[in-house]
């Protein structure tokens, strides 16, 4: 693998050679003299002036990787902006260090094989040269110091690499721009930042300071204009980024001609009319007419130039223009050339029209600012045009001509042989040009590789250059004060190979038009506009043709002239493509030919003289027919030649020195040399002395990989050969291994054998003996897209022992991150891991390209370390600024960073906590006095009896995972909310109770009865189903009602599941499924409930058993009947249940401590207190008793109390509050047991001394404006309420560390009007949180957002809950809510917590990005932008700040004024300005914005109407097109990188010219001229069958099962989608692959919806397809052929010829059925091994799909359940099959 680098263009351009230069900074302290002056060198641009706060910012990042050592990629649009700031970095920063910069430009135009050559030295500082030294990190060579003398390293010749050597890359982004994607292992070596073009503000700025004289609204316009181009609608339109930077130029020539029409200026740097098709003409004009910049035909274009003279003095090298614009002359000076300049109009030779003189006048306006080119068709006039222009200003012309396969050497420096046999450098014709101030004509830009152009881009930008033996080439201005700073003459800036570029120097570029939906043709993109301005040569009008004509050929027959010019203009008018190119063989130059031919030979016929220029002779029969009528109808006759039947005389011969054929003759030229004329035997017939014969090419083999020099040495000492990037070497190279590998034997190119031990070299002289410790490590990528390698592994992957690297489980990934980042937080490390984690997974299924590695996060984990305030979603952009410019990647990386918690894109401000009320003060409002025994009062003793639980089971039940996915919420805003995931439920079932244990939650349901646990922060959920457990009762409608509660060590994880109708108490064991019943004693069969009375509709609501659950952690539960007079003591853990009878019927009972229970009874809501023993069951038990609480209002004084309502609690705490919390609620300091009480007429009732002292207990209350009423109020979903009695949750919970109490309220029960200010609609939700907090007393209400989906039983949802939310508390100061359709949240609502997740998440996003690095004044006006107006003038020019509305302010926003955002241009009414922070200004203008989408949607409504497609219908296929957009996408890239796989180029070798090879260094001492190689496509091998496409037929189900289901499923939709991605991907590769889709179902196996040679063209005949298949699958037969189908499929593709053959069966998995043995089906999917065929189930009932895929073979068949699968399932067959053969 040959080491060869790439540095700005083609590999050919910098081979081996090149690395000295690369070496030259790594290594040198030394370097040129003085490293300190080379920096300056480099860079004389001076940074003090201010610059705008994004390229600050940018500097800024730079140097904190420059202080990490880390490489960086500077990524962006094509234009200078990259690499000035990379200057800029090193003028201001690295001037001062003495470590160089190596700097990369163009890294995209690279080939894939030639930059792993750079991976170890990005990575390790470590580099292996080709004569034989080691480049070594300067850690490793400083340790080896302290053992080893500088003598013996060098001996090694080991070399030492700067500390301070960095790497700065600068590419563009592949795609959308054309290029080669990055290699991921380089890139990875890589930190990215995104270099945009500058904010709208600071590029309005800088123009304004430009173009004074300018009216500032026409720059504005032309800005909007430009940023309108470069936005993504645009792109999604294909037209080519508008050039951005070349608006400075245009400025400074409007400044110079204010009269110039900004639409004709607007077409030298955007022509537009050139190089767009019809729909992009249409948008861009669309948006010059939106920007007024439609000018073009009111304002005067210059028409001629008056005059040129030399401009004495100072200014030589200028010349002075007169250019006419209308009747005035404007003069101005431009550049000129060392000559005698010419005035306009006095050369012989060129004959001047209008046309050619307007665009003269209009160059050497252009020539004021920029280098030109000039795009016309063949033969118009362009190489005149530019010579008379060359030599009108004096310039010398250095024409070069352009070819395809140019490289970047052949442009600037070539190799060539001294007489002595040393090779040295040359420069190039440019280069010399360059230094003498000439005019460099670059004649066919349209022809060259868009790589080896690059190389120029730099010297176009900045006037500058480096070459490859190291020279410089510097701006005159840059070189000059260089000299005055360094003290230095001409000739020591020489000697240190510095030189000037001349102030003359120009280059004009010649090119034909590019040709519009040409792929290949297509030159004119983004980056070649940043280099030139455009001049369009239009062919000429006729009467100005025939002028020139007869002007240069005087004696040409009028007639004639005539004749030819109506026909040309004929065909140059049509509109028939045939017609146009025949008109481009029909050009001004030929014309002139045909003239001059036809004034020399008058007779010649016309006819005639056109076929010839036309060559009709070979043209398709169409085209030669069409001109055949062209010709006829412009009446040019074809005579026939009257010489034709003397054709016997057509003779040849010499006589008197004359040779004559036919009647023409020409002297018989006398040679010095006669031995080298041919002596030919030839036998003449007429045909052949007229024709010339074309000569075949060579053909050039590749040569294999020479293991010569260290290698051999690692051979023989016994060393490890490692073998790095083995996948980017073609095959047949690395094959060489194999035999040294196996046999330990090879041939080396010097004739040398490598043998396999000392026994078998003894004896012989060339043999190398390998040593027995010789051992080789090869290092190579996996094989597929995106590693651009080639399957190292398939082809030598046997003889090797291989290991997969694969990256690291989350856990050893974030230890291995916290050895990096010591210091990150946790959090910081776990979010990292989870989102790349979930990126790779991705990767891995083909829904995003690019695999993240390990390295990166490492990279990001080491800039935390270092920049701890630089927050997380800041730092990840180093990773993801490589995928700026892909909108759908970028819009799945932000999604997977969202998911994970990671901020990126949100601001620090947008915090958006619920707005804090205050709490009523707290009062006292009675006693709760519990009477114990005594005389005055009964004690109540209450009976208790214990028996065994009967137990029933367990049963065994299958407990399924289902993945989750569970979003951060935190992602945009930082809100109350931390997570929220939706269960995987069925829509139509409902929840009905959550609890949580530890960090689990557990959710039960009711329709099925189902039970769903999760972690807090896991990725899945569990699942038991329990509905064929319930008994049912025999009422008409069973609606069952469950609670669960969850059990505590040592049965941690297992739960009681409690229907409280039937009263049904279930044990589970979600580890192993056993579920067990516990038998209660009352659990009688019950009377039948009669059907009329629904126990849910009656007033009186049937009394249900409940269940407290408040100490299941300890392993026992109460019971009791609403109602009744019993309490059930569950012991799980003891298997017992203890009976209490009471004297009282309940309402409620509450468990205020583990051995005092809240009694309170049913009608008379009087409470008691029952206290228990703590062991029931013991010994020495005694009876529980029953105590009656009196409660007592205080007395006021007067004789009157303040009421005290008696009142049913909602919820009362089981444990007291902290001290320090009660003293904080009470506003006293106190120690005392307390309780939380709360009802409906309070916020919070504290009661203090309650329920362990017996003396009267204070009660202090938090009291209502008014009370809660229970039930629903009138709703979105039921109307009025249904029910008047309670719900069965009240979503009441006590957070008592936090002091906090919780409420789940409906929206009719919060002041929405104290929350939202009058003009704010209040959101839609589920519920709101009510968060009374006794801390700080203040209550806040946060919205639950509405779910997604919502059960249709509605009425049943009303019996569950008040709100649509159940709700449990979750660790200290939080709750979980989930509402009935299954969404979970995860809710924070404890001040401290939330106070310290608000300062984890600021530190996320970083302190403010947007801070200035000077010192600004910061406010952020935090308004939005309407549209801009003018504003009004205020008479007294009193100053105005902000407010949207006075014109001439300052700060405001849309109307004109200074330093504001938004307004359409500036007015300046001389106040002081105040600034709005820079975040705001960086915004793009809305106006544009606005200009942006009404484009796109102008051109979407135009293409619908060409292929006449009704809004409704483009609707309607974008619903399938949108789904299934990403992986069309990333298909497609696959598909692109598999072409340019094919297009690989090579080294060809034996050339003539290009580059020295190596290998032919002693034939090139012979005297061999064929000693070059050069990069090139290597033409097929002659007679090697040309490719065929691969073949792929889609076979879909379209019975009617599929409509039957798909409202179950939407199997039918997938399908549909399927189809539309299969059709979209494969558009506009037909050449790969010919597919057809073919429909099976109850009417046959072969239903036709897509023909193999009529396949859909566009969005409307796709959509005809979907809406066939719909059709079908509705209205067809039943019945399955699914095995006819198939059977048939791979039969009909076998037949045909192809690359390979696929068939791809899309159908449901029911086969069973219809009698379809799953062995048969698998036999068909296998019947002929020529066709691979795959299965994809997308419907199944039960497990059949499972079953079905055991039995098929293995990677033949998929299940896609989930049918949102189908397409990744397309993807990998595509990329595994198709493409691992490609």
């Amino acid at each position: 693998m040959h080491t060869r680098i790439l540095l700005n263009g083609t590999a050919a351009a910098v081979a081996a050679r090149r690395i000295r230069h690369i070496i030259r900074p790594v290594i040198s302290k030394e370097g040129w003299n003085c490293s300190a002056h080379e920096v300056k060198l480099l860079n004389t641009s001076s940074v003090t002036e201010a610059l705008p706060q994004t390229i600050t910012q940018h500097l800024r990042w730079i140097m904190q990787k420059d202080l990490l050592g880390q490489d960086v990629f500077l990524i962006g649009p094509p234009g200078p902006l990259r690499r000035s700031i990379a200057m800029q970095y090193l003028c201001a920063v690295r001037a001062a260090t003495e470590g160089r910069i190596l700097v990369l430009e163009g890294l995209e135009k690279a080939e894939r094989n030639v930059l792993p050559v750079l991976n170890n030295l990005l990575e390790n500082r470590e580099m292996q040269l080709e004569d034989g030294r080691f480049l070594m990190s300067s850690q490793r060579y400083d340790k080896l110091l302290e053992e080893h003398t500088k003598e013996e390293l060098d001996a090694w010749k080991i070399v030492r690499v700067s500390e301070d050597f960095r790497v700065i890359a600068l590419g563009l982004p592949v795609p959308p721009y054309k290029g080669n994607p990055l290699d991921p292992p380089l890139r990875s070596r890589f930190q990215a930042r995104d270099i945009y073009y500058l904010p709208f503000k600071d590029q309005l700025e800088h123009l304004y300071t430009i173009g004074q004289k300018v009216p500032p609204e026409r720059i504005s316009q032309l800005l909007s204009c430009a940023t309108t181009l470069c936005s993504q609608e645009s792109a999604s339109l294909s037209l080519p980024d508008f050039p951005v930077d070349n608006l400075p130029s245009a400025l400074t020539l409007l400044n110079l001609f204010p009269m110039l029409s900004a639409e004709q200026l607007f077409q030298r740097l955007y022509p537009y009319e050139a190089m767009l098709g019809k729909e992009g003409r249409t948008a861009v004009k669309g948006i010059l007419s939106r920007f007024e910049l439609t000018d073009g035909k009111n304002k005067p274009a210059p028409t001629a130039v008056v005059n040129i003279e030399p401009v004495s003095g100072d200014h030589t090298g200028q010349a002075a223009v007169t250019l006419k614009i209308t009747d005035e002359n404007v003069t101005f000076q431009v550049p000129s050339g060392t000559r005698p300049i010419r005035p306009p109009n006095s050369s012989p030779t060129f004959i001047s029209t209008p046309t050619h003189s307007r665009l003269l006048a209009e160059m050497m306006q252009s020539h004021f600012v920029k280098d030109i080119c000039l795009i016309g068709a063949k033969g118009c006039g362009k190489s005149v045009i530019a010579r008379e222009f060359a030599e009108m200003l004096g310039y010398g012309i250095e024409p070069i001509m352009l070819y395809q396969d140019m490289t970047a050497r052949d442009l600037l420096q070539q190799r060539y042989t001294l007489p002595n046999g040393d090779t040295a450098w040359r420069a190039s014709p440019l280069v010399t040009a360059a230094q003498e101030g000439k005019l460099v004509l670059l004649d066919g830009i349209h022809r060259v590789n868009l790589g080896t152009l690059a190389v120029l881009s730099r010297l176009l930008h900045d006037r500058e250059l480096a070459l490859y033996d190291g020279t410089r080439l510097l701006r005159w201005d840059r070189y000059q004060t260089l000299k005055e700073e360094l003290q230095l003459s001409d000739q020591d800036l020489q000697d240190r190979s510095i030189l000037p570029i001349h102030p003359s120097f120009r280059i004009i570029a010649l090119a034909e038009p590019p040709q519009v939906g040409s792929i290949k043709q297509q030159w004119l993109g983004p980056e070649i506009l940043t280099m030139f301005f455009f001049h369009t040569i239009k062919p000429l009008a006729k009467a100005e043709e025939i002028s020139v004509i007869q002007s240069m050929i005087p004696s040409v027959p009028k007639g004639a002239v005539e004749q030819l010019l109506h026909l040309t203009h004929s065909l140059r008018k049509s509109n028939d493509p045939t017609a146009l190119s025949l008109a481009s063989s029909l050009s001004t130059r030929q014309l002139l030919r045909i003239c001059r031919r036809l004034s020399q030979y008058p007779q010649e016929n016309i006819a005639h003289a056109v076929n010839k220029a036309c060559l009709s002779r070979f043209l398709p029969s169409l085209a030669r027919s069409s001109l055949q009528k062209s010709l006829t109808n412009c009446s040019i006759e074809e005579q026939p030649d009257p010489r034709a039947e003397q054709d016997q005389h057509y003779t040849c011969t010499v006589k008197d020195g004359l040779l004559t054929i036919g009647n023409v003759s020409a002297p018989v030229y006398v040679p010095d040399e006669k031995m080298k004329i041919p002596d030919v035997l030839f036998y003449e017939n007429v045909q052949h002395m007229m024709v010339m014969q074309d000569m075949l090419k060579d053909f050039l083999l590749g040569e294999h990989l020479l293991l010569v020099g260290n290698q051999v040495k690692a051979v023989k000492m016994g060393h490890i050969l490692v073998i790095d990037e083995a996948d980017k070497a073609p095959t047949n190279v690395t094959c060489i291994l194999k035999t040294l590998v196996e046999s330990g034997e090879m041939i080396l190119a010097d004739g040398r054998r490598i043998v396999s031990g000392p026994s078998e070299a003894s004896g012989r002289p060339n043999a190398i003996s390998m040593h027995p410790d010789f051992r080789m490590i090869v290092l190579a990528n996996r094989p597929g897209f995106p590693f651009l390698g080639n399957d190292f592994f398939g082809a030598l992957g046997d003889i090797f022992s291989c290991h997969a690297v694969d990256n690291p489980k989350p856990q050893a990934e974030f230890a291995m991150l916290k050895q990096y980042g010591p210091d990150v937080p946790d959090a910081v490390l776990q979010k990292l891991v989870a989102a790349f984690g979930e990126l790779r997974n991705m990767a891995d299924q083909g829904t995003i390209t690019y695999p993240y590695s390990t390295r990166e996060v490492v990279n990001i984990v080491k800039h935390l370390q270092k920049f701890p305030d630089e927050g997380l979603a800041n730092v990840v952009r180093n990773v993801f600024d490589f995928d700026s410019y892909n909108k759908d990647m970028r819009e799945v990386l932000i999604g997977a960073l969202h998911k994970h918690g990671i901020p990126i894109g949100a601001k620090p401000t947008s915090v958006h906590l619920a707005k804090e009320l205050p709490l009523p003060d707290c009062k006292m409002a009675g006693y709760w006095t519990i009477n114990q025994g005594g005389n005055a009062r009964r004690k109540l003793l209450c009976p208790t009896e214990s028996h065994q639980i009967d137990i029933k089971g367990p049963v065994f039940l299958r407990v399924q995972s289902y993945p989750s996915e569970r979003h951060e919420s935190r992602s945009m805003s930082f809100t109350e909310e931390q997570a929220n995931w939706q269960i995987p439920m069925n829509e139509v079932n409902i929840v009905s109770d959550v609890t949580t244990s530890n960090d689990w939650i557990y959710v039960a349901t009711c329709n099925p009865v189902s039970l769903y646990a999760m972690k807090k922060s896991g990725d899945s959920v569990q699942c038991i189903e329990l509905n064929d457990i319930f008994p049912r009762t025999t009422s008409g409608v069973w609606q069952p009602f469950v609670s669960v509660a969850a059990l505590g060590n040592p049965l941690q994880g297992q739960l009681v599941l409690h229907e409280e109708q039937g009263n049904t108490l279930l044990h589970l064991d979600l580890v192993t499924g056993a579920v067990r019943r516990l038998v209660l004693p009352q659990d009688k069969p019950e009377e039948p409930v009669p059907k009329t009375s629904n126990w849910w509709s009656n007033k009186e609501s049937q009394s249900g058993y409940k269940m407290c659950k408040e100490f299941a952690h300890k392993n026992w539960l109460l019971i009791y009947k609403e109602n009744g007079s019993q309490l059930e003591v569950v012991d799980v853990l003891e298997g017992q249940i203890h009976t209490i009878s009471l004297p009282i019927t309940l309402k409620a009972v509450f468990l205020v401590a583990e051995d005092r229970w809240l009694l309170v009874e049913n009608q008379t809501d009087r409470k008691f207190l029952l206290t228990k023993p703590m062991h029931m069951g013991a010994e020495d038990t005694g009876v529980c008793q029953l105590h009656v609480i009196t409660e007592d209002a205080v007395d006021t004084g007067f004789g009157t109390s303040s009421g005290m309502e008696t009142s049913t609690p909602q919820e009362v705490s089981s444990d007291q509050l902290p001290n320090e919390n009660l003293s904080s609620a009470l506003g006293q300091k106190i120690i005392s047991p307390n309780r939380i009480f709360c009802d409906t007429n309070t916020y919070a009732n504290v009661i203090v001394g309650f329920p362990d002292l017996m003396s009267p207990n204070e009660v202090y209350t938090f009291k209502r404006p008014s009370s809660i009423t229970e039930g629903r109020g009138p709703d979105m979903f039921f109307g009025s309420s249904k029910r008047t009695g309670p719900a069965k949750r009240l979503n009441c919970v006590c957070l008592l560390d936090t002091n906090q109490v919780v409420r789940a309220l409906p929206p009719t029960q919060v002041p929405l009007a104290e929350i939202y200010p009058k003009d704010v609609k209040p959101p839609m939700t589920a519920a709101y949180l009510e968060v009374t907090d006794l801390n700080s007393k203040k209550i806040k209400y946060i919205p639950v957002p509405r779910g997604s989906s919502m059960s249709p039983y509605t009425v049943w949802i009303s019996k569950v809950s008040d709100t649509d939310i159940v709700m449990a508390p979750l660790g200290s100061g939080g709750v979980v809510t989930v509402d009935t359709g299954g969404y979970v949240r995860l809710w924070e609502t404890g001040l401290d917590n939330l106070q310290r997740s608000l300062l984890e998440w600021r530190s996320m996003i970083g302190s403010e990005d947007g801070r200035p690095v000077q010192i600004t004044i910061q406010r952020d006006s935090g308004l939005d932008v309407s549209s801009p107006k003018h504003g009004k003038i205020d008479t007294k020019n009193a100053p105005h700040v902000g407010g949207n509305q006075w014109a001439g302010g300052t700060g405001g926003r849309d109307t004109a004024g200074l330093g504001g955002k938004g307004g359409p241009y500036r007015l300046d009414a001389g106040h002081k300005v105040y600034q709005i922070s820079q975040e705001e200004k960086d915004a793009v203008p809305d106006e544009v914005k606005r200009a942006s989408r009404e484009m796109a949607e102008k051109a979407f409504k135009q293409r619908l109407k060409e292929i006449d497609m009704s809004e409704y219908d483009a609707a309607t296929y974008s619903r399938f097109s949108e789904a299934v957009k990403r992986q069309v996408h990333s298909l497609r890239i696959i598909l692109d990188s598999l072409q340019a796989k094919g297009k690989e180029r090579q080294w060809l070798r034996n050339q003539a010219l290009g580059e020295l090879d190596d290998a032919k260094i002693i034939d090139g001492l012979t005297g061999e001229k064929a000693i070059y190689k050069r990069r090139g496509e290597q033409e097929p091998e002659l007679g090697s069958p040309q490719e065929k496409p691969k073949r792929l037929r889609l076979l879909v189900d379209v019975s009617g099962s599929m409509y039957r289901f798909n409202g179950v499923d939407g199997r039918l939709e997938r399908s549909m989608e399927a189809v539309c991605m299969v059709m979209e991907a494969l558009e506009s590769y037909e050449h790969k692959f010919k597919y057809d889709i073919m429909g099976h179902s109850g009417d046959g196996f072969d239903i036709e919806l897509v023909r193999c040679d009529r396949v859909p063209k566009n969005n409307k005949e796709r959509l005809k397809v979907l809406k066939t298949m719909h059709a079908h699958s509705q209205f067809c037969m039943s019945g399955d052929y699914t095995l006819e189908g198939t059977e048939y499929a791979i039969k009909e593709l076998a037949r045909e010829e192809a690359d390979e053959h696929f068939v791809i069966v899309l159908s449901d998995a029911n086969l069973e059925r219809y009698g379809i043995r799953p062995d048969r089906f698998a036999s068909a999917l296998t019947s002929n091994p020529q066709v691979n065929g795959f299965a994809i189930f997308i419907g199944s009932l039960g497990d059949q799909a499972d079953r079905l895929q055991r039995t098929l073979p293995a990677g033949r068949s998929f299940v896609a359940m989930d049918t949102k699968q189908i397409p990744q399932i397309l993807q990998q067959i595509f990329t595994s099959t198709m493409l691992s053969s490609a």
